[in-house]
């Protein structure tokens, strides 16, 4: 009885230690092959990626690397928030593996890149007027013809007519404007510059719009934080930065007077009265300027960001990694774009999005789910 009692417990310690033995192997596998596959379909390979460009989308991006890099650890992204002119331009010269702007590329940019680049929306959201003004806490208006005056140099007191016309009742002080612009290539100055180019023809004649524009007057700061830090520290001073940057460091914000004049405020539902009245417009490329959108809710200074990204790619597990992260950001990462005052892609774009996003391949074959 010994002996068959003993012979059982031998034959199970055996079987334990092959089923062991069998989990090691298998985990050694997954381990050979670096790459997991999630309920949502995407096959994520180890790989590292470094991107570089816009500060617009920096908030969400950051979020979006930090929770993916965690969900999928043998996947790392690394981005550096220098501008979308310089994101442009290592996209280009292909010294990162993608690149990202709130502009979308010129045919000019994109004939000099070596291969075709694709534009993938991945968010939208609004640039603020932001202020720093005695007595006005909250509240200023503003119009297109102000606004404009202002940045061109011709409104040059915040106790002008013009000004406390549109603000009645608002006590502006006698005090000399200061605007603040960015100092280098931005697609957040792309979006605002647009939008002036839209609305004043003495702009559109001695301005102009893009990256990186000739301003009449003003000073200059780097990033959204550098105008946000301007602002903040220059009594009388106006700028432009991302909502969420305006928000964040708790600086009010003008309401604007849209295409159908009402005013306006920067909100999640306005951008997303923008974003949706520049769907029936979408080019097949996804190239858009949203400038002056129609629509009486629609805040008027909006914009999509786009990351920029090879179609053929050279390097299967980066393409993997790039598609899946892309796909997983459209989809699963639309879940925290609200919070950080973005807007998601309306269903009917997103079915676009993932179209662009099939394109990506690798030797011909796509890489997406």
């Amino acid at each position: 009885m010994k002996k068959a009692r003993l012979s059982k417990h031998l034959a199970l310690a055996v079987a334990v230690i092959v089923v062991l033995a069998l989990m090691v192997a298998a985990a050694g596998c997954g381990e050979d092959s670096g790459s997991s596959t999630s309920a949502s379909g995407i096959v994520v390979p180890s790989a590292s990626l470094t991107g570089a460009g816009a500060t617009f989308p920096f908030p969400i991006y950051s979020k979006w690397f930090d929770v993916f890099g965690k969900q999928y650890p043998q996947a790392t992204i690394n981005y550096q928030s220098v501008g979308s002119g310089a994101g442009i331009q290592q996209i280009i010269a292909q010294t990162v593996d993608f690149g990202a702007s709130d502009a979308a590329m010129s045919d000019a940019d994109l004939a000099k890149a070596p291969a075709e680049l694709l534009h993938i929306p991945t968010v939208a959201g609004a640039v603020v007027v932001t202020y720093n003004v005695e007595g006005v806490q909250t509240g200023l208006k503003l119009t297109p013809e102000n606004l404009a005056g202002i940045f061109l140099g011709e409104i040059t007191k915040w106790n002008d007519p013009a000004l406390k016309a549109d603000n009645p009742g608002v006590n502006f002080p006698d005090k000399d404007i200061v605007t603040v612009h960015r100092s280098d290539g931005s697609g957040t100055t792309n979006i605002f510059t647009s939008y002036l180019d839209a609305v004043s023809p003495e702009w559109h004649d001695k301005v102009g719009k893009g990256k990186e524009v000739k301003w009449p007057v003003g000073l200059g700061g780097k990033g959204n934080e550098g105008v946000s830090g301007q602002v903040s520290q220059t009594k009388g001073a106006i700028g432009y930065v991302e909502l969420a940057y305006a928000k964040q460091n708790k600086m009010p914000y003008a309401s604007m007077k849209n295409k159908a004049g009402s005013f306006v405020e920067p909100t999640l539902d306005s951008t997303k009265a923008a974003v949706q009245t520049a769907i029936a417009k979408l080019p097949a490329d996804l190239r858009i300027s949203l400038g002056n959108p129609d629509g009486k809710d629609a805040y008027p200074i909006a914009g999509f960001t786009y990351i920029l990204v090879y179609k053929n790619q050279k390097d299967q597990a980066k393409g993997q990694a790039m598609v899946s992260f892309l796909w997983w950001a459209i989809h699963d990462g639309s879940q925290y774009t609200a919070a950080l005052d973005y807007v998601s892609q309306p269903p009917e774009m997103v079915k676009k999005v993932e179209d662009q996003i099939r394109k990506i391949n690798y030797n011909g074959q796509s890489l997406a789910p």
